[in-house]
């Protein structure tokens, strides 16, 4: 049998890669088909020294390189954002982890966003397709051994595929999303906390990564067919609803679904699926606004998948009793509900009211029979544009909670019990980090940043040495820079 199995392996493996390949192919043509009328429209265009790009399109490194300016101006009055994002974040952990060391990790992302009205006149439709260039090694895996990543776009080197979604948009009032969607770029953000710390800028806190399958569900650095709703009945409300294949790569829990899935291309519809569903508030987002701006999100979701207790087996008995059979008692389904708030504390005069000192936090719980962990929080300060010379730039310091669930630190004071071993019994794990982003140019950050994790693991015992107790403390030093097209 193991002759017939590698070869399925292996055609699996070759079918992979070649979908991927026809993907890019596809959008090449595509984007080809036009760049003819890319060159035409920006031939006519105003001098280079004279193109700025659109304000809604994000810092871009090429309003810094005129031909690169129109370039990309050409482009976007025909239809077609073209995004790339380099990200480049050496880290060294002098003291603590299990071992200490030096990791560079390296992410190049890909968008190319459309909008099917200018392209094909195929009006409130446009189109996103994304992808992943991971490569380097990771800190947190190699060296740390932590619950939550220090660098969030720490995973397995690939190239992978993320979205390929297509969406409608009904005016204002309503949009509706259908694909292969993430859903960690949707749910749960925090603005204040996901675009400046580089322990949240890709992916769910640890709380979703750690308590349902496949490493969060759909969730950096994989997305999963899914349909997300949206309606915004006015400027201040939205509410978001989203269906997903629960399991992305159908993994399960086993840790290996970045491996199952090497290219993004699993494209799973058996698994159970994953609910979510988040009201949104904004207020005084508006430069005339006479307060304080500052959002309110709350929301939940539930998992129709199964999940195994944290302590008991399928009898009733502590799965650390020597008599346990050893299967974990199953539930069916799994839920959470979490909320998240960002508000600008002190506003600098003058009319962006996102300038001055905002502060910014989140919150989830989990059942504790369940999951690995059942309650997370995190808050932070950050202080934006607040140097006149330097108008870009933002500081901030933040920490997180992750608590372990009770189950967990029974069953860890029955294993010790029942051993006659000394064993640490899990709690918390806590990160505080300080960082400064210093905008280069528009487009171009630089971005050292210091972390202290306490209790890594949860404080459990160090794999490598367990005989010293629990993993120590660690502290980690690092400078991210970020490129973007």
């Amino acid at each position: 049998m193991a002759g017939p199995a590698r070869v399925i392996s292996w055609q699996a493996h070759m079918w992979r890669r070649l979908s991927l390949c026809l993907l890019i192919a596809a959008g090449c043509a595509a984007f080809s088909g036009h760049l003819a009328q890319a060159q035409e429209a920006t031939g006519n265009a105003p001098t280079p020294e004279n193109v700025a790009l659109p304000p809604e399109l994000p810092p871009s490194i090429a309003s810094s390189i005129p031909v690169l300016a129109q370039f990309k101006k050409g482009l976007y009055d025909l239809g077609y954002n073209l995004q790339f994002s380099y990200f480049a974040d050496p880290w060294v952990n002098p003291i603590g982890g299990v071992k200490q060391g030096a990791a560079y990790e390296g992410l190049l992302y890909m968008v190319l966003d459309a909008d099917l009205a200018k392209i094909a006149g195929l009006e409130g439709l446009s189109f996103r397709a994304s992808a992943y260039q991971i490569h380097g090694r990771q800190l947190s895996a190699d060296n740390i051994f932590n619950l939550a990543r220090v660098d969030s776009i720490e995973a397995r080197p690939a190239i992978r595929l993320f979205e390929l979604w297509i969406e409608k948009k009904f005016n204002d009032f309503a949009s509706i999303r259908i694909g292969q969607l993430a859903a960690d770029n949707q749910f749960f953000i925090s603005d204040f906390g996901n675009s400046l710390y580089i322990n949240l800028t890709f992916g769910w806190p640890t709380i979703f990564s750690a308590d349902l399958p496949g490493g969060g569900g759909p969730n950096y650095p994989l997305a999963t067919p899914g349909v997300r709703l949206k309606v915004t009945p006015n400027d201040q409300l939205a509410f978001l609803l989203g269906l997903y294949n629960g399991d992305p790569a159908g993994s399960g829990f086993t840790g290996l679904e970045q491996i199952k899935d090497p290219a993004g291309l699993n494209f799973r519809l058996r698994d159970p699926p994953l609910l979510m569903t988040e009201m949104q508030y904004r207020y005084n987002q508006d430069k005339t606004a006479s307060g304080l701006a500052g959002t309110i999100k709350l929301g939940g979701l539930y998992h129709f998948g199964k999940f195994y207790d944290q302590l008991f087996d399928v009898d009733g008995q502590s799965l650390a009793l020597p008599s346990s059979n050893g299967i974990a008692k199953t539930y069916r389904g799994n839920y959470s509900l979490y909320g998240v708030i960002d508000q600008m504390l002190w506003r600098l005069p003058g009319d962006d009211p996102k300038k001055g000192v905002g502060a910014f936090g989140r919150v989830a719980v989990f059942p504790t029979d369940r999951n690995l962990v059942d309650f997370y929080a995190e808050a932070g300060v950050n202080f934006m544009g607040l140097w006149d010379k330097r108008p870009d730039d933002n500081f901030g310091i933040a920490a997180s909670f992750t608590q372990l669930s009770p189950n967990v630190r029974q069953l860890d004071a029955d294993r010790a019990f029942f051993t006659s071993t000394p064993l640490p019994l899990r709690n918390y794990e806590l990160v505080v980090e300080l960082t400064y982003q210093a905008q280069i140019v528009a487009g171009w950050t630089v971005q050292p940043d210091f972390q202290y994790i306490f209790h890594p693991g949860g404080g459990t015992i160090d794999p490598v040495n367990p005989f010293v107790g629990p993993i120590p403390d660690a502290a980690v030093f690092g400078v991210r820079t970020q490129i973007s097209f």
